[in-house]
This record gives C-alpha cells, sequence and structure tokens, in this order.
C-alpha cells in the first residue's frame, strides 16, 4: 500500500470534505496556500454504481491536489465494492467519456453527514449507528483497493460515541481518521468536545485529525493542544479564505488587501470555468465561493447581490472592477 498520510509532516492540514463547496477550483486554491490533503465533495456510492458519469465530473481533480481523497456515502457494502473498482481503474472512467480523470490517492467514507436526506439512506450518521453495516462497509471498501482508506466520524451520535465505534472498528486496516468534535444533536454548532478526540488516541493507532470550530490560528493552536491529534481538518473556516492554510502554517492572522482578495477571487473563477469545462459541471457554483470572499467587506451585500446575476467569466470580470 502507498500510504501517503504516513508521508505527511505534522501537523497535518487538511481541507475537510464539504458537499457542494470542495470542488477542484476550491481545492485548487487550498493547495496553493499549504493544505496538506483535499478531500472531495462526498459521492455517492449507488449513483457510482448504477448511473456514473455524473458523480464522477464532480470527482475530477488536478495533479496539484495531489494528496486527494474522495469521500464516498453510503449503505450497501458491495456499491462501496464497485464504487472503488470503477474509481481505480482509469481506464474505465476515462473511457466513459471523462478523459481527463485522474486517480485518487486514497479514499474516505461518510459517517459523520447529519443531513436527514443522507440519514434517510442509512448513510452518513445512521450508518455510524448501525455497527454492525458499518464495519461490513469499511471491510468491503478496504478489501476493493490498495489506496488507504480513512474515515470521518462525530463525536457522538445518540448514546454511541467516537470511542465506542472505533473499539468495534479496531481491528480493521483503516489509516486515519476525522473526529468532528461535535454530536449529531450539534450539527454545526456549539461546543466541541475536546476531551472526546484527545481520548481517541487510546481507541485508535492510525492519523487522527480533529474537526469543527476553527476558523484562526488561535483556535487551531487551541484544538492541537487540547486534543493531541496528529493535524486538523478545516471546513468552514476556509469559505472565502484558502489562505486560512497559511495562517495554520504560520501561526499568525494574515490580512489580505481588497485587491488581493479579488486576485483570488478571479484566479478561482478561472479555474471553475476550466474545471466545468472539463467535468460538464454547473460554472455557476462559482457564485457562492466568490460571495463568501466579500464578508466583512463594507459593500459586501451589494458586491454579493451582482455577483448572483452573473452568468460568465466576463460577467465576474467586470463585476470585480466595479468594486
Amino acid at each position: 500500500m502507498n500510504n501517503f498520510w504516513l508521508k505527511l509532516k505534522k501537523p497535518i492540514f487538511a481541507l475537510a470534505p464539504l458537499a457542494g463547496v470542495s470542488d477542484s477550483p476550491c481545492r485548487q486554491m487550498c493547495k496553493k496556500f499549504g493544505a496538506d490533503v483535499v478531500y472531495s465533495e462526498m459521492a455517492s456510492v449507488t449513483a457510482l454504481a448504477y448511473n456514473p458519469v455524473k458523480t464522477l465530473g464532480l470527482l475530477l481533480a488536478t495533479r496539484q491536489e495531489s494528496p486527494y481523497v474522495i469521500q464516498l456515502f453510503g449503505s450497501e457494502p458491495k456499491h462501496f465494492a464497485q464504487a472503488v473498482a470503477l474509481l481505480t481503474d482509469l481506464k474505465k472512467v476515462q473511457a466513459l467519456g471523462l478523459p481527463h480523470y485522474r486517480l485518487p490517492q486514497g479514499f474516505d467514507i461518510n459517517l459523520g453527514c447529519p443531513v436527514p436526506k443522507v440519514r434517510k439512506q442509512t448513510a452518513g450518521c445512521a450508518l455510524f449507528s448501525n455497527l454492525q453495516l458499518a464495519r461490513q462497509v469499511i471491510i468491503s471498501t478496504i478489501n476493493s483497493t490498495d489506496l488507504p482508506v480513512s474515515i470521518k466520524i462525530r463525536s457522538q451520535v445518540g448514546e454511541l460515541d467516537c470511542l465506542q465505534f472505533l473499539d468495534y472498528m479496531s481491528d480493521l486496516a483503516i489509516q486515519a481518521v476525522m473526529i468532528h468534535g461535535r454530536s449529531l444533536s450539534q450539527g454545526f454548532s456549539g461546543p466541541v468536545n475536546y476531551e472526546l478526540i484527545k481520548q481517541a488516541r487510546h481507541h485508535f493507532k492510525g492519523i487522527i485529525l480533529a474537526n469543527g470550530g476553527v476558523h484562526n490560528p488561535e483556535q487551531a493552536k487551541l484544538l492541537l493542544e487540547q486534543t493531541q491529534v496528529d493535524g486538523l481538518g478545516l471546513a468552514r473556516g476556509t469559505f472565502g479564505r484558502p489562505w486560512l492554510f497559511e495562517e495554520m502554517k504560520k501561526n499568525k492572522v494574515i490580512v489580505k488587501t481588497p485587491e488581493q482578495i479579488k486576485h483570488l477571487m478571479w484566479q478561482q473563477a478561472k479555474l471553475a470555468q476550466h474545471y466545468s469545462q472539463q467535468s460538464g459541471t454547473n460554472f455557476l457554483e462559482i457564485r457562492k465561493h466568490l460571495g463568501w470572499y466579500a464578508n466583512g467587506w463594507s459593500q459586501a451585500k451589494t458586491l454579493r447581490m451582482a455577483l448572483l446575476q452573473v452568468q460568465t467569466l466576463d460577467n465576474i470580470r467586470r463585476v470585480l472592477k466595479e468594486y
């Protein structure tokens, strides 16, 4: 196994998987500022098993994004096996009309998504709660690839906490775990459970990343000190601020001027156009990313309104020149 996790310098700073957010342009921007590893948006193994082309488009990556981990969600062990087999068959994917597809360096299983429509499929947090099925899914995935397999979980779902979950899976060859330090009932807000994450070291031998509530270097330092983990998975703190990774590495806040930020917005917009042409995905997804960059500006509201109307790269160029 070519386990890239063991080659990363600690502390590791990863771009956590974010549905509808962590696409290739986003990942490229985060890598530009020092992200050590980046995750894809979560991809449905059922879609990959039966109607893969659209989902495969969402998983295109560039050489610059390596190491790149594809996150999978679902609840059927055989679908995980089929998805992994497809995603590691370069010629087969390219034959489906995606000549720019590149192989990932690892796979991740989503066991922490709290969204009801995901849980209704016995996926995400619902799969976490079903220990026997979760174990079958993990085994099926590991047995279907030579790439490292990791998992993303929450600190607690109902009465089951992450320590009990890790104990149940302790004999499996899971290479890394990212623990969101909030319970299912908390969702994405509220205090992070530092203690449970810290205790995970006694229940898991691989790489441990903590996730949740990190928006600046001070919060990152506190989370690392409190949990003694190998690194952090950064998520919402990166929205419109890919340089958060540079701040983590340098342990200081970095202030960007409006002109510098507009330059980054333009860079990401160009990446988004190139990506949409290669993948068949919607170029207009860039609108929300550009809107996040404007947070904190005096004209943020009017700029976001203007960006919501853009249709083309030229439209974006015009709006950025006006503000």
